[in-house]
């Protein structure tokens, strides 16, 4: 295409590994953008070359003063400008969300130029249930910060989705099993590169596999989601009922013995008036 862009901030996907992964319409903004924000100037250079766009970069992270996102926001009325992450989709465990919600504040059109991303890459070969996940990125360095949050997670009904690097995945994985369980779980490494890898099992048997090996490259690990919970049957609803009902009313034994069981409160109360009689 050719003219100019309309002007805004264009968030613009960019290949995770293969270059070949980058859209038409990515290659085309990259071209025509008056100014292209970019982590590393030198990893996007190369991405331009590729694309065969000669356009002015310009360093950008969350940690640029306000004072330099705010000229940025100035020019984005009469100028179109590219944001791009080193690779994926930019404000995914990467810089670009203090910018985009200033310049949302400011009136201006910021436009998606959707592509490449390592989390949903890794999900779509993982095998695991899809329909629900929640992306959690990297977790904390420090091991007690890192359990607490893994704790935090633990109860979630959807798998798991986490960013880790070489070095820290053993660990990571070790404290994944303490504090999710024997779940199954993918680690998958260098996603549309040469030596692209996916690795299945349970998270012990990953945490062994990775003890004392640190693989190289960007790492995605995703984590199934907790087993279904068997219901209570009626029998231990009864005793929990009968117990609860000689201290409390049906209506407070029910709410009681629902939160203890985990159960819908309408069974509960049905079973304590019945129980009650």
């Amino acid at each position: 295409m050719t003219g100019e862009l309309a002007p805004g901030l264009y968030v613009v996907a960019t290949p995770i590994g293969n270059l070949g992964d980058l859209s038409p319409r990515a290659a085309d903004v990259l071209r025509r953008a008056e100014l292209i924000l970019a982590e590393d100037t030198r990893v996007t250079g190369k991405l331009l070359a590729h694309a065969g766009a000669k356009r002015p970069l310009q360093r950008y992270d969350d940690h640029a003063e306000a004072r330099g996102r705010e000229a940025i926001v100035a020019r984005l009325g009469s100028k179109a400008v590219a944001l791009v992450s080193d690779a994926g989709t930019p404000l995914i465990s990467d810089p670009g969300y203090k910018l985009v919600r200033d310049a949302r504040a400011a009136g201006h059109k910021v436009f998606a130029v959707p592509g490449p991303s390592a989390a949903i890459a890794a999900l779509s070969i993982a095998g695991l249930p899809s329909d629900r996940f929640l992306f959690a990125g990297f977790l904390p360095a420090k091991a007690k910060a890192r359990a607490d949050a893994i704790a935090e997670l633990a109860g979630v009904r959807a798998t798991l989705v986490f960013y880790e690097s070489g070095p820290r995945l053993g660990e990571s994985l070790a404290a994944m099993s303490d504090g999710l369980g024997e779940r199954e779980a993918v680690v998958a490494r260098e996603l549309t590169k040469l030596h692209e890898e996916c690795v299945t099992g349970t998270l012990a048997d990953l945490a062994a596999r990775y003890d004392s090996t640190a693989p190289k490259g960007e790492i995605v690990i995703v984590v199934a989601p907790p087993a279904a919970a068997s219901e209570a049957s009626d029998d231990a609803l009864d005793a929990a009922l009968d117990e609860a009902l000689a201290r409390l009313s049906p209506s407070r034994a029910a709410a009681e013995v629902a939160e203890l069981l985990n159960i819908p409160r309408k069974r509960a109360y049905a079973r304590a008036l019945e129980r009650a009689k």
